[in-house]
């Protein structure tokens, strides 16, 4: 597979039309407001990623977009941004760039300048370079894997029914019997039909994550409607066995996005922490009960916030509770902790990649739409 990097997540270049934050936003205390001591500016080196460059400059990383100037189709065409190069911080616009302060946009027909290669350098080859948005480690994996199918998806795909002098676990370079209708396909993914994930909420099933467990690649095709194919294992992440299922190795994903919060009001809860775990940290991966008809797409980020307990107000004496059963009831406040990136968005439910946070995550934790005007 290609490093996530060669399709990194990347960074637009300053608009003259757009969602700037202005400086009454920072004198505000907006949470797209720049840090007391944003630097002047930042030498763009291997490593950085734009949220982490972002970071440098902003109280919120996920603001990055505002403060770039961007807008709707600019998050859609976005450009390169590669180490060498240099982000500025205009004071007087509130703005970020790689223009320096008082020189002026490279292009004279407005919009977002032009970042000019040179004519016998490959566009692709530079791509390699560029800065991603997020850790590309992190999710590589996930970005061509289905990981959530319908209650019947798996119910028709080719199966593994038998394995090389009958060996339980296969492993690299084994070989796999498969049956079952290869539609023209040579490599395939291997799955295993996983546990239904049920809504945090209504306890309803909304979809059923399936365990990816390697690759296998086609080399002896059944050359009668009784006869198996024959498959080579290529890659293998968890055991794999008789009765797997098979689903063709999807186009490698090439994604432009940036963060950027729902354009509506969005509510959601953590619905399952990848690998079975019960907490989620930092750079891990998490589902929630929201996805396209809901209104998330690629990029969307979410704020994590712990659910408020109820408790009993101890210290209330007054009269309606003297002499009653129990005190007063009363819920504490939700209390804001991480962020939350979405990078994989399907019907009814979508992943996200844990960003900073302050405590650990859990099976119905709430993920909601960042106030941009709410103090810190």
């Amino acid at each position: 597979m290609k490093k996530f990097s060669t399709a990194a997540l990347i960074l637009a270049l300053a608009s003259a039309h757009g969602l700037a934050a202005t400086n009454d936003e920072a004198a505000n205390g907006s949470r797209c407001a720049f840090l007391p001591n944003a630097p002047d500016q930042h030498v763009v080196v291997r490593g950085d990623t734009l949220w982490d460059i972002s970071g440098k400059f902003l109280k919120h990383a996920w603001c990055w977009p505002q403060v770039w100037g961007m807008n709707k189709e600019d998050i859609r065409n976005p450009h390169w941004i590669y180490p060498g190069q240099i982000v500025y911080f205009d004071r007087k616009t509130g703005r970020l760039s790689l223009n320096k302060p008082g020189a002026g946009d490279t292009n004279t027909g407005g919009g977002i300048p032009t970042l000019r290669l040179e004519p016998q350098v490959r566009t692709e080859g530079l791509g390699k370079l560029a800065v991603p948005s997020i850790p590309s480690g992190v999710i590589e994996p996930f970005l061509s894997q289905p990981l959530v199918v319908e209650e019947k998806g798996l119910s028709e795909t080719p199966r593994i029914m038998a394995t090389q002098e009958g060996r339980v676990i296969l492993g690299k370079n084994d070989t796999a019997y498969v049956r079952g209708d290869l539609k023209g396909g040579t490599s395939f993914q291997v799955f295993r039909p996983g546990t239904p994930l049920k809504d945090p909420v209504t306890n309803a099933v909304i979809a059923y994550e399936a365990a990816y467990l390697g690759t296998v690649k086609l080399e002896r095709p059944a050359k009668t409607p009784d006869e198996a194919h024959g498959f080579r294992v290529v890659s293998v992440k968890q055991e794999m066995g008789v009765g797997d299922r098979l689903l063709p190795v999807p186009p490698t994903p090439i994604l432009n996005y940036v963060p950027h919060p729902p354009e509506r009001a969005l509510d959601a809860r953590i619905v399952s922490i990848y690998g079975g775990v019960s907490q989620a940290g930092q750079n891990q991966i998490v589902s929630i009960n929201r996805g396209q008809k809901d209104g998330v797409d690629l990029g969307t980020v979410l704020e994590l916030y712990r659910l408020g307990r109820v408790v009993t107000d101890k210290t209330d004496n007054s009269s309606w509770s003297i002499g009653s059963l129990g005190k007063k009831q009363v819920k504490l406040p939700d209390t804001q902790y991480g962020t939350l990136f979405v990078f994989r968005v399907f019907e009814n439910i979508s992943y996200g990649l844990v960003m900073q946070v302050a405590d650990s995550v859990q099976i119905g934790d709430i993920a909601k739409s960042p106030d941009p005007d709410a103090a810190d």
